[in-house]
């Protein structure tokens, strides 16, 4: 392929998107199988569960999920009694997103099966290399984070 050396392979994006996708289907699995809810559906309760008085505006944002992904996994999750909309007093636009106590309880549901999955992936980690990966991680995304300012 003449003079321009280039290994997709090992094009860290690359890596990290493949790794990323493998590792989040899997886990999509299990929710989908055992739970009955997608991969958004699952970030999104998470982060509710993880969060207060989060605005439906803002939650693009923390997931990292498109604005049209998030409104239709919010009314999905409505209309399985998982999430309740509150008008926001402050700004009539604006609709502050709970978890009900439905949602609740499926987040405590699925949060063991959760982490004994993610410690089985770790297994092939010692304590040194999971922690190296964090740092590493978060170092990465703090790079990131400053070139796209």
């Amino acid at each position: 392929m003449g003079q321009f050396a280039f290994s997709l392979d090992n094009f860290l994006p690359y890596k990290l998107i493949q790794t990323s996708e493998q590792v989040s289907e899997s886990l999509a699995t299990l929710y989908k199988k055992e739970f009955g809810i997608t991969r958004s559906e699952w970030r999104i309760i998470a982060n509710l569960a993880a969060r207060e008085n989060v605005i439906a505006r803002d939650l693009s944002e923390i997931t990292k999920l498109d604005k049209v992904k998030v409104s239709r996994t919010l009314t999905i999750l409505e209309d399985k009694q998982l999430i309740k909309r509150t008008k926001s007093e402050n700004d009539l636009r604006a609709s502050k997103i709970e978890l009900t106590e439905k949602g609740l309880e499926l987040y405590q549901h699925i949060v063991p099966r959760a982490m004994a999955w993610e410690s089985q992936i770790l297994d092939g980690l010692t304590a040194t290399q999971y922690r190296d990966l964090c740092q590493t991680l978060d170092a990465l995304r703090k790079s990131v984070a400053t070139l796209t300012k």
